[in-house]
C-alpha cells in the first residue's frame, strides 16, 4: 500500500517529467519565441515573430472581447508562414461582466499601432476568429467610416468620439465567425421560461426539451417547421424583453431613481443551452449556393457544402442549472455586447441595432476579406451570409472540410481515421497564400 509520500513523490516525478519534454520540444510549440506587451491601458499581448527566412512586412492582429488570444493556434503557424504577429487580449479578457464593448476598439488601436511601428511592417491584417470576427468588424468598420458608425438613436448603446481616427487595417480575415455576440444570446435564450427570475417555470409548449416537441433523450432532436418559427419568435420576444427590463433599468440610473448610479448586476437565466441548431443539425446545415470546399486532400471543389457537426448532447441539464445555463452580466454588457432587437431569432434580427455586429459592419467594410467557415461546425450557412453581405470588391469565401470551430480536425466526425486530418495546414496554407496575393 502506497504511502501519502510515495504518492506525492510519485506525483512530483511525473509533474518533472511533463516539464522535462515541454522543455525540451521543438521551437514550433513555441514558434518565435513570442514577446509579451503590455500596452498603456489593460490590453496586453505576445509578438511573434518568423524564426528564419525574410524579415516579414505584415503583420497580423489576432483578438476577441473575451477569449486568451496570447497563445492562439494562428500566432504560431502564421508566425511560421513569414508573418509578424500579435496575440492580444482586450481589457475584457475571461470575463464577460467586464465587457464594455464600445471602448474595445481603443484596445485593437493600440495594437495596430504597435505592430505598425516595428520595422518593416507596411500592411496590417485583422484576423476575427468566431467572437474575434465581431470584434475585428467593429473596429474597421469605424475606422474606415468614423463614430458615425456606431451612434444614432437606433443603437442600445452608442459609442464616444474617442473612437475618432482608428487607423485603418489593409484586409480582414474572418475565421468561423458567428454573426455576433447577441445573436448567439438571443438563439440560445429558453424561451418557454414564464418568470425571469425562475428557471423552474417552463411553458411546455415551447419546451426545446420537451419529447412531444421533438426532442429526444439521447441529446439530438428533429423539430418541425411549425415549431421552430413558434419557438424562433418567441426567443426574439424574450430578448426584447431583457432589453426593455435593461433600458428601464439605465433611464432610472440617469435619473438618479435607481439604488446605483452607474451599472449593476444582470442575470439571464436559462440563457445558454438552448439553441436549437445546436440538437438538430438540420438547421442551418449547409450552405443555400455552391461555394468552395476546401478538401483534406488539398484540393479544392465548389459546391453545395453540408456541415458534418455532430448534435451537442447534455444542453437539456446543462440549461437548466446556474452554471451552465445561467448568464452573470451587468446591464452595460449585457446592452452593449449581448442583446439585439428582433424579431424571429434566425431571420428577423436588427443586425444594426448593436454594435456587435458582423452583418452591420461588414457591409461598411471596403478592404480585401477572406470569410471563412468550419466544415465541422455549425457557423457555415452564417458566414456564406457574411459573404453575401461584404461590401467589398476583393473578397472570398471557402469552407474548411471537416474542421472544427477551433480549426483542428473533427475527429467524431470521421467515417474513417484521419479522414480531416489536414484542417490546420490547409487552413494556414490558404491563408498564406490569400495574404502574399494582395499585400
Amino acid at each position: 500500500m502506497k504511502t501519502r509520500s510515495q504518492d506525492r513523490l510519485r506525483k512530483l516525478s511525473l509533474l518533472a517529467a511533463i516539464f522535462t519534454i515541454l522543455a525540451g520540444a521543438p521551437l514550433a510549440w513555441s514558434q518565435s519565441n513570442p514577446q509579451y506587451i503590455q500596452f498603456r491601458g489593460a490590453a496586453k499581448g505576445a509578438l511573434y515573430k518568423p524564426d528564419s527566412g525574410p524579415a516579414p512586412h505584415v503583420g497580423v492582429v489576432l483578438t476577441h472581447r473575451t477569449s486568451n488570444f496570447l497563445g492562439h493556434l494562428g500566432t504560431r503557424e502564421l508566425a511560421k508562414r513569414g508573418f509578424m504577429v500579435l496575440g492580444l487580449n482586450t481589457r475584457s479578457d475571461n470575463n464577460e461582466a467586464a465587457v464594455d464593448w464600445e471602448e474595445i476598439p481603443l484596445d485593437i488601436k493600440e495594437g495596430v499601432e504597435f505592430l505598425k511601428k516595428q520595422p518593416g511592417i507596411t500592411k496590417i491584417v485583422l484576423f476575427g476568429h468566431s467572437g474575434g470576427g465581431s470584434s475585428m468588424s467593429f473596429y474597421q468598420a469605424v475606422a474606415e467610416k468614423g463614430p458615425s458608425y456606431c451612434q444614432g438613436p437606433n443603437k442600445l448603446l452608442e459609442c464616444g468620439n474617442n473612437l475618432t481616427g482608428l487607423p485603418k487595417a489593409d484586409g480582414m480575415i474572418f475565421v468561423d465567425a458567428h454573426p455576433s455576440n447577441p445573436a448567439n444570446a438571443v438563439r440560445s435564450l429558453n424561451p418557454a421560461l414564464l418568470d425571469d427570475k425562475d428557471p423552474t417555470r417552463i411553458n411546455p409548449d415551447l419546451d426545446p426539451f420537451n419529447p412531444q416537441n421533438g426532442y429526444r433523450p439521447d441529446g439530438s432532436a428533429t423539430y418541425s417547421e411549425a415549431f421552430r418559427k413558434k419557438y424562433f419568435k418567441a426567443q426574439a420576444d424574450r430578448m426584447n424583453r431583457l432589453i426593455a427590463t435593461a433600458l428601464e433599468r439605465r433611464k432610472q440610473m440617469k435619473a438618479g431613481k435607481d439604488i446605483y448610479p452607474d451599472d449593476d448586476a444582470f442575470l439571464v437565466v436559462r440563457g445558454i443551452g438552448a439553441r436549437l441548431m445546436e440538437m438538430d443539425s438540420s438547421i442551418h446545415h449547409a450552405t443555400v449556393k455552391p461555394q468552395k470546399l476546401l478538401k483534406n486532400d488539398g484540393t479544392i471543389s465548389t459546391q453545395i457544402v453540408e456541415s458534418v457537426r455532430k448534435q451537442t448532447k447534455g444542453m437539456r441539464e446543462s440549461n437548466v442549472s446556474f452554471q451552465g445555463g445561467t448568464r452573470l452580466l451587468t446591464i452595460r454588457s449585457f446592452l452593449g455586447a449581448n442583446a439585439v432587437r428582433s424579431t424571429d431569432a434566425m431571420d428577423g434580427i436588427d443586425w444594426c441595432s448593436s454594435n456587435n455586429s458582423v452583418p452591420c459592419a461588414i457591409r461598411q467594410i471596403s478592404v480585401p476579406v477572406l470569410i471563412t467557415a468550419m466544415g465541422g461546425h455549425y457557423f457555415i450557412r452564417d458566414n456564406e451570409i457574411h459573404y453575401e453581405m461584404a461590401a467589398s470588391k476583393d473578397k472570398d469565401f471557402v469552407i474548411i472540410e471537416g474542421a472544427t470551430h477551433g480549426i483542428t480536425p473533427c475527429a467524431e466526425c470521421e467515417s474513417t481515421p484521419g479522414q480531416y486530418s489536414n484542417t490546420v495546414k490547409n487552413f494556414f496554407d490558404y491563408l498564406q497564400k490569400w495574404i502574399n496575393a494582395r499585400f
